[in-house]
């Protein structure tokens, strides 16, 4: 995993590296449960959207202070605390169902949503002491890492439920122990493996090199940056997309038959969709420039619409549109990104990222 910079650099990448393949599986066995969970809680199908609209609506909330965290101590506690904190989400999830109280799993839910927020702020960390020449790649790498733990996540739905029956737990809360063990196993190689902190590396070395005022929050940044707010605003209304299309495919497959193990597949193939070919993505963002990249996955998230447009109920048809779904949503959130990142010096970056992580997740609520 070359990266071509400074030797800090190289193993700031392998810790988010293993931190996001921990957070993709605590964030994958959660994936699809949460709309089912919601659905049957409720007595309703109507309310399975609710799942993905809670998941993002805590992400959002979260990312301003868990960027003001980093700003402040570093990414090392921010990301260990969003980690902790989707942890306590999987114990309360298993209690909801336990009690039979959807209130309560929509509060888990939010707190699961942490996870997301803490995901997406790996992928800024990765930049942090970064080449600009290698920027977007770094940043896609981590990106690409959640793809084997959030593609394992999903499969994980049956061994979930052997592990929950040996427990005593409720049908379909099995797969929240492996999201419990993972996000407390990625919160201790932040933890241990971020040192020295990237993030507070970086500043100290702008402060020597040219002492700066108070950092800017994002939102006064967006306003009078024009290269930030298109970034901001590609990444948020991408995001919107995806989620529009994602959080109703589970209930929409099993509607039409579907089995959980095969509603967990085909999320899967959406997931490795958004990650695997990152990259990519990255590496064309680094060669071709920002906006191509950013075009090309608008033109994906319309092709991902329109088979599902034109599904008519059928697996396959849906499989190949969220496939086409997560691609596009990769290529304009890593491009995307690596503008985030560049439009402002280190002093405001985390202000402007945290920025962009609560309108891409409000977005998707």
């Amino acid at each position: 995993m070359a990266t071509g910079h400074i030797p800090a650099q190289r193993r700031v990448v392998k810790v988010l590296v293993a931190g996001q393949i921990l957070g993709g599986i605590g964030m994958g066995a959660t994936l699809s449960l949460g709309a089912l969970l919601a659905a049957e809680l409720s007595g309703s199908s109507a309310w399975s959207g609710m799942a993905a609209t809670m998941s993002t609506l805590g992400a959002a909330l979260v990312a301003v202070p868990l960027a003001r965290l980093a700003q402040a101590r570093g990414r090392r506690v921010s990301l260990s605390t969003g980690a902790l904190t989707a942890g306590t989400g999987a114990v309360l999830a298993i209690t909801a169902v336990t009690v039979n109280s959807f209130p309560l799993l929509l509060l888990a839910l939010m707190l699961l949503g942490a996870g997301s927020a803490t995901n997406l702020q790996a992928r800024f960390a990765a930049t942090d002491l970064a080449n600009p020449r290698f920027r977007a790649r770094d940043l896609s790498l981590v990106v690409w890492s959640t793809t084997i733990g959030a593609v394992l996540g999903p499969n994980l739905f049956g061994p979930g439920e052997v592990v929950g029956a040996a427990l005593g737990l409720p049908p379909l809360t099995g797969a929240f122990v492996f999201s419990l063990l993972a996000t407390v196993a990625a919160a201790l190689v932040y933890s241990l493996g971020l040192r020295p902190d990237p993030l507070l590396t970086a500043l100290a070395g702008r402060a020597a090199s040219a002492p700066a005022g108070p950092p800017r929050g994002g939102l006064a940044i967006v306003r009078t940056n024009s290269l930030a707010r298109y970034a901001v605003v590609v990444i948020a209304l991408s995001h919107m997309t995806m989620v529009a299309l994602m959080s109703m495919a589970p209930i929409h497959l099993r509607d039409h038959g579907a089995t959980l193990t095969i509603v967990g597949l085909t999320i899967s193939l959406h997931v490795a969709g958004m990650y695997a070919l990152s990259p990519i993505f990255g590496w064309l963002s680094d060669r071709i420039g920002r906006l191509p990249v950013i075009l090309g996955g608008q033109a994906l998230l319309l092709i991902a619409l329109t088979i599902a447009w034109r599904s008519d109920g059928s697996q396959t048809t849906m499989t190949y549109s969220l496939i086409f779904l997560g691609l596009g949503w990769s290529a304009s959130v890593v491009a995307g990104s690596a503008l985030v990142s560049e439009a402002v010096g280190v002093h405001d970056r985390a202000g402007l990222q945290g920025f962009s992580d609560l309108s891409m997740n409000a977005a998707g609520a």
